[in-house]
């Protein structure tokens, strides 16, 4: 090989890869925007390839959305009732002794 044509190849070499990589990392970026926002993705010849929607999906979403709302009301009743358990447990005997006969009395 010519000695310049090979000093050619090493001054130009470096930055044929590093456009190389920039221009796959700006698909690989693109493509992952477009799937992040909902943008179709184009096929193999350009056209654009959308994403089938699955009705029995939808419909198992907004199952569990209501599933997770009646769990989570639920762990926040818990989380009250533990709080109050919590504050009984920590409390000294004798105050605990009086608002327990307190309660007693009031029942009278």
């Amino acid at each position: 090989m010519d000695p310049d044509k090979l000093e050619l190849l090493k001054t130009l070499g470096p930055l044929i890869a590093l456009v190389s990589i920039l221009a796959i990392g700006g698909w690989i970026v693109t493509t992952w925007l477009r799937i992040k926002n909902g943008y179709p993705l184009d096929g193999q010849w350009g056209q654009a390839l959308h994403p089938t929607r699955d009705p029995g999906a939808e419909q198992r979403v907004e199952a569990l959305s209501s599933d997770n709302a009646a769990l989570r009301s639920e762990l926040q009743a818990i989380k009250q009732r533990l709080a109050t358990v919590e504050s009984i447990v920590t409390d000294d005997g004798v105050r605990l002794s009086k608002e327990i006969d307190g309660l007693g009395m009031t029942r009278n």
